[in-house]
């Protein structure tokens, strides 16, 4: 991210140079002018090479941006603008290129609790100003599933660093059951998303049993510290293997089962085309639905999954998932059974 930042900054430059028709620019006199506005944008010294200049100017008269700069040399030594009114930040911008931005910058915002899109931060809001006035405002259409109130994305960067700087935590976790926190050492290996909610995947210090995988939901999370003095266990953790043969984040230690069921003819289409699982097989039409079959565990994730769909869907097999599927809407239909 800070090499394109960077080389923003001395396309702007270069174009800020040349649009200053008063003085001669040779190849070194922006080299200088990128220096310095590297210096004042950084605070630091950044070498610009004479390479990395004369690709600036590759890049700002090809059409690989857009900009297509008529940049040209002049007693074979100076450089300016063939056309004395060009500018890169006057290029116009399509109403293609503004509906895509538009979608780019509310895409974006989802991502802003990550420290590694927050150098976007500024960029995202001079993007919005940008966009919008240009154009008349209108609602966004790609819109992500989001929960601003959802507890624990506080947690996300910092858990995040921790991932890929390969830091042990301390975690102060408390679980619904739990009545307070506990510490615990932990190896953070991966961050997953479902269902709006994000958990926290690694191995603790102190296993419960040989290798036990643990799952935190960051909800629960109360607060986080760093371990330095305990070295990192990396067990090239491999979480597309680990989740293959599951529906959302409950691991159990028992094995994939076969699960067949059926769902009514008005709600298949939406099983075909969105399927529980990469494992959902259609197994059969009939006149009044579908059976699918996937390959999975059976697990919490699962029997949501089943029960919001209500009467359209019916477990065919294994017998213990069905009897499990039967006794809960069983309970279910007592709660509505009892008067209000």
């Amino acid at each position: 991210m800070a090499l394109n930042k960077n080389a923003l900054i001395r396309y702007k430059t270069i174009d800020k140079c040349l649009q200053n028709h008063y003085r001669q620019w040779t190849l070194d006199d922006l080299i200088e002018a990128c220096s310095n506005a590297l210096y004042e944008f950084e605070g630091r010294d950044i070498n610009v090479s004479k390479r990395t200049v004369q690709l600036d100017i590759q890049m700002l008269r090809s059409n690989k941006l857009g900009y297509n700069a008529p940049i040209e040399v002049y007693d074979k030594k100076y450089y300016r603008y063939a056309d004395d009114e060009y500018s890169i930040t006057d290029i116009p911008l399509t109403e293609n290129d503004m509906n895509v931005l538009s979608e780019t910058v509310e895409m974006l915002k989802q991502f802003k609790d990550f420290s590694l899109f927050s150098e976007l931060g500024g960029i995202i809001q001079r993007l919005e100003d940008k966009v919008y006035t240009e154009k008349n405002h209108q609602s966004a259409v790609i819109h992500l599933d989001k929960n601003e109130k959802l507890k624990g994305l506080e947690h996300l960067d910092a858990l995040y660093q921790a991932i890929i700087k390969k830091m042990v935590l301390k975690i102060k976790y408390q679980s619904f059951q739990a009545r307070k926190a506990s510490e615990i050492i932990f190896h953070p290996y991966i961050l997953k998303e479902f269902n709006n909610r994000w958990f926290l995947i690694g191995k603790p210090e102190v296993e419960a049993k040989k290798n036990s995988i643990v799952t935190f939901a960051l909800d629960r999370i109360v607060g986080i510290d760093y371990d330095t003095t305990i070295a990192y266990k990396n067990d090239n953790f491999d979480g597309d293997k680990y989740y293959k043969d599951v529906i959302g984040v409950t691991v159990s230690n028992t094995r994939a089962e076969r699960i067949q069921f059926w769902v009514d003819k008005k709600n298949a289409p939406y099983v075909i085309t969105k399927p529980f699982h990469s494992s959902q097989r259609l197994i059969e039409r009939r006149d009044d639905g579908v059976v699918f079959n996937i390959f999975v565990q059976i697990n919490f994730e699962l029997e949501r999954m089943i029960l919001g769909f209500g009467n359209s869907i019916e477990v065919l097999k294994p017998n213990k998932l069905r009897k499990r599927m039967k006794d809960k809407l069983v309970e279910a239909v007592k709660l509505y059974n009892n008067p209000t």
